[in-house]
């Protein structure tokens, strides 16, 4: 596919970013510490190099460990990626940051020593979108709004 130009930020859009990616470049990283940081089983992300990030609206970083940090939205805490501090030209976005993530597949795992495998493959779990969900919608639909995307 190669390079392309995308966009994203955080939630509530305080932080934007666009950025030079390949979306071939995208891989679920399993460790303990992006399971920490996002909150998630696992971190989805894309390298890029740092010299193809444009940010519109400064994030604020997080040093996550002696050797890295990770940029986040000081207000909404939107987690946007990781970053070695010394010695790297290249940093990792988060995919479900970017505007439109369709496009990015995984092609490895990282981490894999703290894999949740019940989490890999959940194509037999059923499945309900966020618009079949009456409470939800009538909780946006109080608030005068449209359920997310």
């Amino acid at each position: 596919m190669g390079k392309m130009e995308k966009s994203g930020g955080c939630q509530c859009r305080a932080v934007r970013y666009t950025a030079q990616v390949d979306p071939a470049e995208a891989y679920l990283c399993h460790c303990r510490m992006c399971q920490r940081a996002t909150g998630g089983v696992a971190a989805a992300f894309v390298g890029v190099a740092q010299a193809d990030v444009v940010w519109d609206g400064d994030p604020s970083w997080y040093a996550s460990s002696p050797i890295a940090e990770r940029p986040f939205c000081g207000q909404c805490g939107t987690p946007l990626g990781f970053r070695f501090i010394e010695g790297s030209a290249n940093m990792d976005l988060t995919v479900g940051s970017f505007d439109v993530p369709r496009d990015f597949r995984p092609k490895h795992h990282f981490g894999a020593e703290s894999i949740h495998e019940g989490w890999l493959d959940t194509t037999d779990l059923p499945r309900k979108r966020s618009d079949e969900y009456d409470v939800l919608v009538r909780k946006w639909s109080e608030a005068g709004a449209e359920p997310p995307e």
